[in-house]
């Protein structure tokens, strides 16, 4: 069944701008979750020229892309979950990113939603988390977007986990975040994102940053995923 769910998750997003990881995740999830604690982890990149772009905050054409890839994403998680269901699979899409109406006060205490799809992706191996709280893709930098499908059926890692940055002395995010949010720590899967990133004085900057740039108020920077060296190309 592991290879039905393969080539189900990579058959639907195919090989283009689109990278597919598989994840362990027992004894990570909450109760929520505890039916089905293995992941396929959605990795899907973003568009350089439009990243290149952001220098100054977001861009309306950055706005416009972060939108129709989530779209995208969640359709993805959506079909694929729907074809393993089909064969009995048990499966549960997690959407790229949800609204601000569906947030609860827990998130809103605390900014940390009940699924990290950072957590799915660096147990599949296919990155680690970067001193801005980035997604840090091998393969493409910060320059993506995550959703994923997780389900019943086990699944062995695509790689080994990885359990700690590989950011090194690089401060280019840290260096060009106008909020100050991070302080240049390095993740680990023993450290809290708090150790190293605020997540709050990120969010507060988008906010304002957003109205000036697009006019509507959207937790939506973008300069530390244009700086990153490991992005681009």
């Amino acid at each position: 069944m592991q290879d039905t769910v393969r080539a189900i998750a990579e058959g639907t997003c195919g090989s283009r701008n689109y990278e597919i990881g598989y994840a362990d995740l027992r004894g990570l999830l909450g109760d929520e979750f505890r039916h089905c604690q293995f992941a396929v982890s959605i990795v899907r990149k973003l568009d350089d020229g439009v990243i290149d772009a952001v220098s100054q905050g977001p861009t309306q054409e950055y706005f416009d892309l972060y939108q129709s890839v989530n779209n995208e994403l969640n359709d993805r998680a959506r079909a694929i979950s729907e074809r393993l269901v089909a064969v009995d699979v048990r499966a549960v899409p997690v959407r790229a990113t949800v609204h601000d109406g569906e947030l609860d006060d827990r998130f809103k205490s605390n900014l940390r939603y009940k699924f990290s799809h950072k957590m799915a992706a660096t147990r599949a191996g296919l990155g680690w988390i970067g001193k801005t709280d980035l997604f840090i893709s091998k393969k493409y930098g910060p320059r993506v977007r995550l959703a994923t499908v997780l389900t019943d059926v086990p699944l062995a890692p695509s790689h080994p986990p990885v359990e700690e940055s590989l950011c090194g002395a690089c401060s280019a995010c840290v260096d060009a975040c106008p909020a100050g949010a991070a302080n240049g720590g390095l993740w680990n899967t023993g450290s809290d994102r708090d150790d190293f990133y605020d997540a709050f004085k990120c969010m507060r900057y988008c906010r304002t940053i957003s109205r000036s740039n697009l006019h509507r108020e959207v937790s939506l920077c973008g300069i530390c995923v244009s700086v990153c060296p490991r992005g681009g190309g």
